[in-house]
């Protein structure tokens, strides 16, 4: 369900173009975890929680032709599961959540990942943003999964200011056009992954520097080096 608007200081033509360039910059924006279908996805976002999409590939390459379903993953067992994974953060954790999540798919959703947030947060360690991300990438829902990218955006453009990630979330889906929610979470995680970094933002690369109302933005800062055709719906 769309959220009652906040006071947003972009204008909706502000809101629209920043959202038009982001279509033009990436029209076909892809997820960077590794994973072969829904059951691999669930696995790979739960493991990357406090770790890189690049770390939790390196181990999941070698172990998802292995274990592409709960029921494999359940034989494989959570001693095999550690090893495969001890590359990555808190992994004896994450084993045992992704033991247990298997064992729930397997008893109470006949080994399918389910398609709703509401089943899907039922999981062991699976919260709002896994089971946001799962929608949109396995299933095509339209969603928004809030993680460190798109909070430090929605603070630091004040474009969607909050303390939590639900907050944040809440006044993203207010604001996004409708005609580009679906690939609204992709669009605002590489942007925050590879130009509004965390510790030094690159705002002489940035396609919305103009618009951008951040009071961390550089001064200076010039219109966007590519030629932005017209806006096409």
């Amino acid at each position: 369900m769309r959220k009652k608007k906040f006071r947003c200081p972009y204008a909706p033509e502000e809101i629209e173009e920043i959202f038009r360039r982001f279509s033009i910059q990436r029209p076909e924006p892809k997820g960077e975890l590794h994973h072969t279908n829904a059951f691999t996805l669930l696995v790979a976002v739960a493991l990357s929680a406090q770790a890189t999409d690049a770390g939790v590939n390196r181990a999941t390459r070698p172990l998802f032709p292995l274990v592409d379903t709960p029921e494999k993953m359940l034989d494989f067992g959570e001693e095999r599961l550690r090893e495969a994974i001890k590359t990555i953060g808190l992994f004896r954790n994450k084993a045992k959540n992704v033991i247990a999540l298997s064992q729930r798919l397997v008893a109470n959703f006949g080994g399918q990942v389910p398609r709703t947030r509401e089943e899907l947060v039922t999981l062991p360690g699976v919260g709002r943003k896994t089971a946001n991300v799962v929608l949109s990438m396995a299933f095509g829902i339209p969603s928004l999964a809030v993680d460190t990218h798109i909070f430090r955006i929605g603070n630091r453009l004040k474009i969607a200011p909050g303390k939590t990630p639900d907050e944040v979330e809440d006044k993203f889906l207010s604001i996004i056009p409708d005609h580009y929610l679906f690939h609204a979470h992709h669009w605002l995680i590489l942007h925050g992954r590879y130009c509004c970094k965390a510790r030094k933002p690159e705002c002489e690369k940035c396609v919305i520097a103009d618009i951008c109302k951040s009071p961390e933005k550089s001064w200076d800062v010039p219109a966007p080096l590519v030629e932005l055709p017209p806006q096409v719906f």
